[in-house]
């Protein structure tokens, strides 16, 4: 099945399942998984949730609790991305596609990327919107660091075979909300 035709299938599927936004993540299990890959993690950039995808606001809320530096994506020209300092006290600007990101200008390349996802597979690929925003980062980010990558997904996200191509990233793990991969 075509990309777009899977999109639009998937994001229908996750739309009927989490239209109140009440399925979460369980923050332990994310800390888990840090623990457990002994990568020294101080930096965490997340996502401000919008069209029914997992909210990881509560779990972002968490990880600043503990002292971890916390990011949110600013889109720039040409189909690029950078994460910014953030703090939930801090104010935010919509951009041009409805998602609210930091006014703030301090660029910061996370050590754990939560990332959302329209769809994923049990390898560990994810399927987006489609502009390339995160393949394009996280390509970007693996030549400055070590970063972790972790996507956030409802189970009923998981498809059988994402179709990909030469520029899509791979995730180390894939969080929902009944299982990790």
């Amino acid at each position: 099945m075509l990309k777009y035709k899977l999109r639009k299938k998937v994001l229908k599927i996750r739309k009927k399942v989490n239209n109140k936004n009440t399925i979460s993540i369980d923050f332990i299990k994310v800390l888990r998984l840090i623990k457990n890959n002994n990568f020294p993690i101080r930096s965490v950039g997340g996502y401000f949730p919008v069209n029914y995808e997992v909210d990881d606001l509560k779990m972002l809320k968490k990880f600043s609790k503990k002292k971890y530096q916390i990011s949110l994506p600013v889109i720039k020209k040409n189909f690029d991305m950078d994460f910014h300092r953030w703090s939930f006290s801090d104010p935010l600007k919509i951009n041009q596609y409805g998602i609210p990101e930091p006014i703030s200008k301090n660029l910061i390349y996370p050590d754990l990327i939560l990332v959302p996802l329209v769809a994923f597979d049990t390898h560990l690929n994810r399927l987006g919107y489609g502009g390339g925003y995160y393949d394009r980062l996280l390509r970007k980010l693996s030549k400055k660091k070590k970063i972790l990558k972790i996507g956030l997904a409802l189970s009923v996200q998981k498809i059988d075979n994402v179709p990909i191509t030469k520029y899509d990233k791979k995730l180390d793990y894939i969080v929902t909300d009944k299982y990790i991969l």
